[in-house]
């Protein structure tokens, strides 16, 4: 498998809106590149390009979304890192060869369908804790 690149952090959040006014001026940026609802994943996000790198502010949209599960855990702060991969499923189909496992959705599903691609996560109990995501997204 190869990654392309780092595509984005995501950074769980308690309150979108308040947390924008804090890393806004740092980013240096006035608003996000892209905001978006994610309804399967529970999800409102507020995504920057920090060049190819995407900065993602992510709130949860009901108490029992993966966002505030995380957050009532180990507080606000980094929740994953995300690398692009040329296909999502190539790679899974590889990585699971070489031992990793990963976190089947609501349905069992190891993709996951977003916008005009797909995404899996490698479970954070292989990788140090720490929540990984493999993207086959070409938008950027």
């Amino acid at each position: 498998m190869k990654i392309n690149r780092m595509d984005h952090i995501c950074i769980a959040v308690k309150n979108l809106d308040e947390a924008r006014k804090t890393w806004e001026p740092l980013l240096g940026k006035e608003k996000p590149d892209d905001t978006y609802v994610d309804e399967p994943e529970k999800i409102r996000v507020a995504r920057y390009w920090i060049g190819e790198v995407g900065f993602e502010l992510m709130e949860s949209t009901t108490p029992d979304g993966d966002v505030a599960k995380f957050i009532k855990t180990r507080g606000e702060g980094v929740m994953l890192i995300s690398f692009n991969v040329d296909n999502t499923r190539e790679a899974v189909k590889e990585l699971q060869g070489k031992g990793y496992p990963f976190i089947p959705d609501n349905r069992g599903e190891i993709a996951r369908p977003f916008r005009s691609c797909e995404f899996a996560f490698v479970h954070p109990k292989k990788l140090n804790g720490v929540l990984t995501e493999i993207i086959d997204d070409k938008s950027q």
